[in-house]
């Protein structure tokens, strides 16, 4: 198991930290098996999604945008971010990936990407577990 942190420059936005995984596979000496990337913050999460065109992030982040309108829930009366919380819980705090040869077996298109609702912040941890086959 491993801990790695990213900063974020945006209030929303989705950064590819696919490199970041493959890197800690490398490190890992392992050769098979499962990769496990868990965000432990309650305003952001991860998925897997298309890379090469920048348009399907902002098209993601529409689609969370009109699905959980910011300034529109209760919880904005302590601190205005509750729909990082609403679009966090949506999307998910983890995904699983195997890997073979000490590579993500990912589609030709997908990346790892972290989603931050609630940025920018300095420091978001990534938990990433390595569970050998």
């Amino acid at each position: 198991m491993k801990t790695i942190e990213v900063s974020t420059t945006r209030r929303e936005e989705l950064l590819d930290i696919t490199h970041l995984i493959e890197n800690v596979i490398q490190e890992s000496d392992i050769n098979d098996g499962l990769c496990h990337i868990f965000v432990p913050h309650a305003t952001s999460g991860v998925i897997i999604n298309e890379n090469d065109d920048p348009n399907i992030t902002l098209d993601f982040l529409d689609v969370m945008k009109s699905m959980a309108p910011r300034g529109s829930f209760r919880h904005d009366r302590i601190d205005g971010n509750g729909d990082a919380h609403v679009k966090s819980a949506i999307v998910g705090a983890s995904e699983t990936v195997p890997f073979h040869n000490s590579e993500l077996l990912l589609g030709t298109w997908q990346s790892i990407m972290i989603c931050e609702f609630d940025g920018p912040r300095k420091r978001r941890k990534i938990i990433v577990t390595i569970i050998p086959e």
